[in-house]
């Protein structure tokens, strides 16, 4: 073992690398970084990274505690407080990613909250807030959840609402509208918010806290929402008129009738709620759960009540000096990435920490309980994984397929049988949840109701969960690499079909989960090359032309969400970070690109920015919740992808000694 493993000073290791050779210095950066992974590993095998979005879900956590009345705990929402102040734009207000631009309903939330903490108005943040906030044109312009939030305030009246009658949950399943046709977090989230619409309850508000200063005129003055920029102005205009009419027949709806639709939602509620996670193991559900419980008279000891309340505050991430609220936990998802970055190493303590993750995930497989997914695949067995550490009505296709491939590594790693039936029972699940069309969404199939984008709650735009390449790629990746049967050779065969009909005219694919480009060319390329297209093919080359014709001067790779926007034209540079930087070079190698001067310059890059500890750093939001809405920051991104890019170099580079002739690259 060299000096520099020997060091127990990170900044003498540091300055020592600086008279190492290229290969020392990249050895040296994987040792570091696998070391720094393994340290992070919980006891029983997982890890856990966390996970951030925007100010909004800090927000509304404050304001829940004022809704019900709570006591508040003041350390706590000083925390926050600092957290709020701290994430706030040069613009004045919010953004919904680091760094961004102004947003409405993100300043108007942590407004809100920051008020409802205790800050003076006089205070120059509050001001700066203020005065952007009316600058865009007043806190009227915020987004359906946001007024959703004004109203159980009393700062809105309900007719600000986009109305959503507690009668859908009685609805047939062939109606145009029906809770099957829409997402999973749509679902879980709308429940429970049906039944109080119903009822239209009041905050308790116990300080009398109210935000009229930064509307423009009245807030009782404020009436139905706009048209969104994605949605048509002929379906939205029929929405609109449709919730006219169900606006003024809604007060004689049968009393019966509606009884029973709320007896249903609360059905759907208990039975999905999930223990300790929470419903839909997501923020926001779980929130209109409690709220739900709430106005129905549940005492907050009532156990359904208290274990939904108690979901929440598991999100938290307390810190010394400040704290936030997680939108929800993602360890199958972190631990699964973490063992592929550690297996790509090579390095036999590396897998062997790898394989007690995978061991950790083996029980957490969901083989009994058939979620909703099954309104539409009826005849498939259970077998997938979720992204939390349970949702059984809500595995993930993603994480099946990223599961599985781990697991089949070490089994040929190893050279053991311990997974080979949870790979078998996963895969067949996600061949059966493939779509039509070749692809597959991250949660449901044939979720592609594109028209329900236009309701007036849809104002987001994510209603709903269509195939997406990114995804599709994933499961394309696990059955070219998994065992072949002529049921997985056709799988796959119309996945790649997908893939390539979804190529973009500049070479690159739409990243749906995480930003934007980068992140779907590099899963496109990685599903591609292990599907076995040739690299000389014209997508392949088209795609690394894109990839490395959008690096960054400093060798790296960046984009944001901006580049979602309904009017993008095309690759717009950003700041370069190391996670989006590790998927081009993925990319550009599954592309067979590994001797490409863009590449070289990419390691150097990761090599020159690995932190004191080990890993990296990074603050730009990289992933995706709902592209223009809600973006999210994986703390984990920064530590396994870098490691995973400068692993996969180093295994090509000792392969292939010179530079190939044929390189589509050159």
């Amino acid at each position: 073992m060299s000096i520099l493993h020997k060091s127990l000073d990170p900044n003498f290791n540091k300055m020592l690398t600086r008279f190492l050779s290229f290969d020392e210095r990249l050895e040296q950066v994987i040792q570091s970084a696998i070391n720094a992974l393994l340290e992070a590993q919980h006891s029983d095998g997982h890890w856990l990274f966390e996970l951030e979005a925007d100010a909004t879900i800090s927000s509304e956590y404050v304001l829940m505690v004022h809704y019900l009345g709570e006591l508040p705990n003041s350390i706590l929402e000083e925390k926050i407080g600092v957290y709020l102040r701290r994430i706030q734009g040069k613009h004045g207000g919010w953004p919904l990613f680091h760094d961004g631009d102004f947003d409405m309903s993100a300043s108007v939330k942590a407004y809100f909250a920051l008020k409802m903490i205790g800050d003076p108005l006089d205070a120059p943040h509050m001001k700066h807030a203020r005065d952007a906030i009316l600058a865009h044109g007043g806190a009227a312009k915020s987004n359906v959840f946001t007024r959703i939030l004004l109203a159980l305030y009393g700062i809105l009246d309900w007719r600000a609402v986009p109305i959503m009658p507690v009668e859908i949950m009685l609805l047939p399943s062939w109606f145009p509208f029906h809770l099957s046709k829409i997402s999973y977090w749509a679902r879980t989230v709308i429940v429970p918010l049906l039944v109080l619409q119903v009822y239209q309850p009041r905050a308790r508000n116990p300080r009398g806290i109210g935000i009229d200063e930064i509307f423009i005129g009245l807030p009782s003055d404020v009436d139905s929402i706009s048209k969104a920029a994605h949605q048509s102005q002929g379906w939205f205009s029929f929405f609109s008129t449709i919730d006219t009419l169900l606006r003024k027949f809604d007060p004689y709806f049968p009393k019966k009738l509606r009884q029973n639709a709320i007896n249903a939602a609360v059905r759907f509620v208990e039975e999905r709620l999930n223990g300790e996670e929470g419903l839909g193991a997501i923020f926001l559900a779980m929130v209109n759960s409690v709220l739900m419980y709430d106005v129905l008279g549940y005492p907050p000891e009532h156990p359904h009540r208290a274990i939904a309340r108690k979901s929440i505050d598991k999100l938290l991430v307390i810190h010394d000096d400040e704290a936030y609220c997680q939108p929800c936990l993602s360890p199958v998802w972190d631990t699964a990435l973490t063992a592929h970055a550690l297996l790509e190493t090579g390095e036999s303590h590396a897998i062997e920490h790898a394989a007690k993750g995978l061991d950790w995930l083996l029980p957490l497989q969901i083989l009994d309980t058939r979620g909703d997914w099954v309104s539409r695949r009826a005849n498939v067995r259970p077998g997938g994984w979720a992204f939390q550490f349970s949702n059984p009505h809500y595995p993930d296709v993603d994480d099946t397929a990223v599961v599985a491939m781990a697991m089949d590594r070490v089994e040929k790693l190893q050279v053991r049988n311990h997974y080979r039936n949870a790979i078998d029972r996963a895969c067949e699940w996600v061949i059966g949840m493939q779509s039509h069309n070749g692809g597959w969404g991250a949660f449901e199939a044939e979720n592609t109701y594109l028209y329900l984008n236009n309701i007036p709650f849809s104002d987001h735009g994510s209603l709903l969960d269509p195939p997406t390449v990114d995804v599709s790629a994933r499961c394309l990746s696990m059955l070219a690499q998994l065992s072949s049967t002529p049921q997985r050779r056709a799988a796959a065969l119309r996945a790649k079909c997908y893939l390539l009909a979804n190529q973009e005219d500049d070479g690159s694919w739409y990243g749906r989960w995480g930003i934007n480009y980068i992140y779907g060319t590099w899963s496109t390329l990685s599903g591609l090359h292990a599907a076995g297209i040739k690299m000389d093919a014209l997508a392949i080359c088209r795609a690394a032309h894109w990839l490395r014709s959008t690096q960054n001067s400093d060798g790296s790779w960046g984009e944001d969400g901006d580049s979602y926007k309904i009017n993008y034209h095309g690759h717009e540079p950003s700041t370069g970070t190391v996670s989006q930087t590790a998927w081009a070079l993925l990319g550009l190698m599954a592309a067979g690109c590994e001797h490409d001067e863009a590449v070289k310059r990419g390691i150097e890059y990761l090599l020159n920015t690995q932190n004191n500890k080990g890993l990296w750093d990074e603050a730009l939001f990289t992933a995706t919740g709902f592209p223009r809405v809600f973006y999210l920051r994986y703390h984990g991104y920064c530590k396994f992808f870098p490691l995973w890019a400068l692993a996969r170099y180093r295994n090509l580079s000792k392969s292939t000694t010179a530079i190939n002739s044929a390189n589509p690259c050159s």
